[in-house]
């Protein structure tokens, strides 16, 4: 039964056999009212689809199709749907369902709704599918979702662009402009690479003054041109000394905290700034202590994505300013994503991954 009974996606079966994909078919959540159904174009490869599909970040259902960076065409609308029409190019992010009824869901923070629905691996409820359907990714033909979680993509933006925004481009995003990120600011990237290339991009466009903290020497051309005004190396002993009390706001990036010297990078900050943590290692952080945060009454935090106001903020300056990602693509197969994602598990990656070519594997 082809569409729209059932989708085909590339499919992992056992978690830890992270590059075992199989072309299989599945059934999405029955369509509801406010429901959008996509066929899909492009699919960024997020370091979040390794994580799940390595066990990394613990158990996860199988079969299971990855993949929450989605671009496509919408095919179908609930009779509800206002926001889109058929034919439409749109896109879907890393939250796929929420209440919209809870006070984070009122207040734009639905990305925080305790009864939110991941875009894979996450279990619909029964008020949204009486089958309590679990919710599959982008590695596939189709997509389904509540319209509030689809955003109109701008013209302006190349689909196989586009698609990395929706979660490592709105994944710092949202903190950026959270603390307030503009002019006069002074802020700190650590790490360069997937959400970090995006943070840099974000926070320059902003009129922040942006500085790059990073172990790969290397990557400093890269940094300076997608906007940094100064680059560090966080290999070198002291570095952390001459920017003692430098940063309004230092964004973590990268998901290697557990092996960092917390005390210097929360050293760098300005009197109660924040270090805030987008980039998630599999390994706890131990031994912190209250004591750390004491010299600069600093602090660490964490966000989950953004919110729909922010997303389509982001997509219009992106759109205005040309502001496009630097992206690799690979066409869509079961050896194109087991590729895919061995890179971005090996940091081979420069910076993000869009699986292409999805009419030559599930049809035109």
């Amino acid at each position: 039964m082809p569409y729209p009974d059932e989708f085909e996606g590339f499919m992992i079966n056992e978690l830890g056999k992270y590059k075992d994909f199989k072309k299989q078919t599945f059934k999405p959540k029955k369509f509801g009212d406010n429901d959008v159904d996509i066929k899909i174009e492009c699919c960024g490869v997020c370091g979040s689809d390794v994580h799940t599909i390595t066990g990394g970040w613990g158990d996860a259902p199988t079969p299971i199709a990855v993949g929450h960076e989605v671009v496509g065409k919408v095919i179908k609308v609930g009779s509800k749907v206002t926001t889109l029409k058929v034919g439409d190019r749109a896109g879907v992010g890393a939250q796929i369902w929420s209440c919209l009824k809870c006070p984070q869901c009122k207040s734009d923070n639905e990305n925080y709704c305790p009864h939110m629905v991941d875009t894979y691996g996450a279990p619909y409820p029964k008020e949204a599918d009486p089958d309590e359907t679990i919710s599959q990714g982008g590695y596939s033909s189709h997509i389904r979702a509540h319209e509030y979680f689809v955003f109109p993509i701008p013209e302006a933006i190349p689909s196989h662009f586009a698609a990395p925004m929706l979660c490592a481009g709105l994944t710092v995003w949202s903190p950026l402009v959270r603390a307030n990120t503009g002019p006069g600011k002074q802020v700190a990237i650590v790490g360069l690479g997937g959400l970090g290339h995006f943070a840099v991009i974000w926070a320059s466009a902003l009129g922040a003054e942006v500085t790059v903290i990073s172990h790969s020497p290397h990557k400093k051309d890269d940094a300076l041109k997608l906007g940094a005004k100064h680059f560090v190396s966080n290999g070198d002993e002291d570095w952390a000394k001459p920017l003692a009390f430098k940063f309004d706001f230092v964004l973590n990036t990268a998901d290697m905290t557990h092996t960092f010297k917390i005390d210097d990078y929360l050293s760098i900050l300005k009197v109660n700034c924040q270090f805030h943590q987008v980039g998630l290692p599999d390994e706890p952080i131990k031994e912190l202590k209250a004591q750390q945060f004491m010299p600069n009454g600093s602090s660490i935090g964490a966000s989950h994505i953004g919110s729909r106001p922010e997303c389509l903020a982001m997509l219009k300056l992106a759109a205005e300013k040309k502001l496009f990602p630097m992206v690799e693509t690979i066409p869509i197969s079961e050896s194109g994503c087991a590729e895919a994602v061995e890179r971005v598990k090996n940091n081979k990656v420069h910076y993000r991954f869009t699986l292409t070519d999805y009419d030559k594997q599930f049809g035109a």
